[in-house]
């Protein structure tokens, strides 16, 4: 499957790259397996939350890289060939996703629950990138500023 995003080219300078990733993230889905949801919690706050049912703590790993979080999880094979299963329907293998993370995006925790593996994300913006009000001036209350300075000399 193919996505045309020409016409954000044209609209969103600058954006190419945000483009170039999710035209690639549409290229390497692999599978669907472990399912698993993003969610919104508020204005830049985030959660993933993936089924990981029958994964210990220890065999679960995140890391976050260059702005790539990858949520591994890494099946003990020894303990499944002792098992003679009748029938097989709970997925157990092993696994590795990765997403791309937008610039200033940060990993606030990660908890079990319930066979839900929840990661809480943030946005977090350098205080020189945050929005900031700028006063604006006319040449006359310019030129009575420098004239109060003048006399009170």
């Amino acid at each position: 499957m193919n996505f045309d995003l020409s016409p954000l080219y044209r609209t969103a300078i600058g954006f190419d790259r945000v483009a170039d990733m999710l035209s690639t993230a549409a290229r390497n889905e692999t599978g669907g397996y472990p399912p698993y949801n993003i969610e919104s919690l508020g204005e830049d706050r985030y959660r993933i939350s993936m089924a990981v049912a029958g994964f210990s703590l220890d065999e679960l790993e995140i890391v976050v890289e260059n702005e790539k979080l990858t949520i591994a999880g890494r099946k003990n094979v020894e303990d499944d060939q002792q098992r003679q299963y009748l029938y097989r329907g709970i997925a157990t293998r092993s696994f590795e996703r990765r997403f791309q993370l937008a610039d200033h995006m940060k990993v606030l925790n990660a908890g079990l629950e319930n066979g839900l593996l929840h990661i809480e994300l943030a946005r977090e913006l350098p205080e020189a990138m945050k929005p900031r009000r700028v006063e604006i001036t006319t040449q006359h209350q310019n030129t009575l500023l420098e004239g109060d300075k003048g006399e009170a000399a």
